[in-house]
């Protein structure tokens, strides 16, 4: 387990357009996750959680203030940098699990090994367990189409976590599941990142699923306040 927060925010701000069409999204916000913390992040629609996920995974650069992944300060790195720490440092995970259609859910998660030069006995073990410890076991060679909705976002989630990353960044990861199948999925993820030791940040709307976390933050006003 690194021994440096799996993120650090400090001072984030994050504005859109110039003069009088400016808009300022955050103001000031920090927030730092701890291997194996669990933080769920609500508020509502238009907050900007979505932007928030995107700067703390790279995705986006922010107007002010310091992303600092596992100890590294990444406001300043070039593009093929940032790209390699999204790659090896950072799961992602999303509403719509986003497989590839034309492989299995073990190629699905074998393949974001390979990219990263995991050797394939390797990479196809270490696919074999997670989907093991998400209950998939016995779905190894059906494609995404043969897949329930729920078993969908668990070869997902499994993806996400296949390259051991410290960080670990949802957007409303259940967010397309029938109720009882959200609630085993959540079950399921929540474990999966003690497991792995991860810190995570998980965007959701559903309330049952934030309670199973470490903690709590709520966007309000461009700012993060505890819940």
């Amino acid at each position: 387990m690194s021994l440096h927060p799996a993120l650090q925010l400090v001072s984030i701000a994050r504005t859109y357009g110039e003069g009088e069409n400016k808009l300022e999204i955050f103001k000031n916000l920090s927030l730092t996750i701890v291997p194996g913390e669990i933080v769920g992040l609500i508020g509502p629609s238009g907050a900007g959680k979505s932007s928030l996920l995107h700067i703390a995974g790279l995705l986006e650069k922010p107007t002010d203030g310091d992303v600092i992944i596992a100890g590294q300060n990444c406001n300043h790195l070039d593009d093929a940098a940032r790209t390699r720490i999204r790659r090896i440092g950072i799961g992602f995970v999303y509403q719509f699990h986003h497989l590839l259609p034309e492989f299995s859910a073990l190629e699905n998660v074998m393949i974001p090994q390979l990219i990263a030069n995991t050797p394939k006995l390797e990479a196809e073990k270490r696919a074999k367990d997670l989907l093991g410890r998400m209950g998939l076991s016995h779905r190894l060679d059906h494609r995404p189409a043969e897949l329930s909705g729920g078993e969908q976002q668990r070869v997902a989630i499994s993806r996400a976590i296949a390259n051991r990353p410290l960080l670990l960044l949802a957007d409303e990861p259940t967010g397309n599941l029938d109720p009882p199948t959200g609630a085993m999925v959540h079950a399921e993820f929540v474990r999966l990142i003690h497991d792995e030791g991860l810190g995570a940040l998980i965007a959701t709307h559903n309330i049952d699923f934030a309670e199973r976390m470490s903690r709590v933050v709520k966007l309000n006003n461009g700012m993060l306040v505890d819940d």
